[in-house]
């Protein structure tokens, strides 16, 4: 995981700035060579939407927390900054794959930012984690390791994990990660995706926290 993960400081003053309860979304993104081209342009132009939507709602604003780790290698390219901080980076495409090190260190960086809400006096809804891939694991086993860790925080309701297989993805081992079934991405449909998501985390912020929201089915998936 990239160094800057342990060098940035974390204070309390954004939580006296603003007090409102928080409700994080980390993304974990595939960005191996495989998606170069018009894959990885639609995902910077889906993030942009989303960033553009998010900040429309004012409450979103405030409440709607994002972060943002890509793979490979595994990179923190966002911490958690409420969405009209968020500045979403231009992803250019790497290496491998290295899914399972990606979960298994977003999981790290999420629990972190719970502990700090928790210092801080701060309410959140559950988090929400959401994977884009659209290839196979390229780190061994790892990916059983996180998939055993996406379990224990399902079961526990830590978080909600969500993965998404672009064409190419290994979705069988998407389906044994994600408890609640991967969903297949349609074409490039990144820009719908990131509708969605943006529409989903608005309904969630505008609900109590521990409240259950209904959410639209997505429109981005063959499932």
């Amino acid at each position: 995981m990239s160094d800057d993960f342990e060098q940035v400081p974390f204070g309390g003053q954004p939580f006296v700035d603003n007090p409102e309860p928080r409700c994080p979304c980390l993304l974990l993104i595939d960005v191996s060579q495989s998606m170069r081209g018009r894959p990885i342009a639609e995902v910077n132009a889906g993030l942009k939407a989303f960033k553009a939507d998010l900040n429309a709602d004012s409450l979103a604003a405030k409440r709607v927390e994002v972060a943002m780790l890509t793979f490979g290698p595994v990179r923190v390219r966002q911490h958690f900054e409420t969405a009209d901080e968020f500045e979403p980076p231009r992803l250019d495409t790497e290496e491998d794959t290295p899914l399972g090190q990606a979960i298994i260190d977003g999981l790290d960086m999420l629990e972190t930012r719970k502990e700090l809400y928790k210092q801080n006096g701060i309410a959140y809804y559950r988090p929400w984690v959401f994977l884009i891939t659209d290839g196979s694991p390229t780190d061994g086993e790892l990916w059983k390791r996180a998939a055993a860790l996406v379990r224990e925080g399902e079961g526990s309701k830590a978080f909600s994990f969500f993965a998404v297989g672009v064409q190419g993805a290994n979705m069988k081992i998407l389906n044994a990660i994600s408890e609640r079934g991967a969903l297949p991405l349609e074409g490039l449909m990144f820009r719908e995706l990131f509708a969605w998501l943006s529409s989903s985390l608005k309904s969630v912020s505008h609900s109590r926290v521990g409240e259950t929201v209904s959410l639209a089915k997505p429109d981005w998936t063959s499932v």
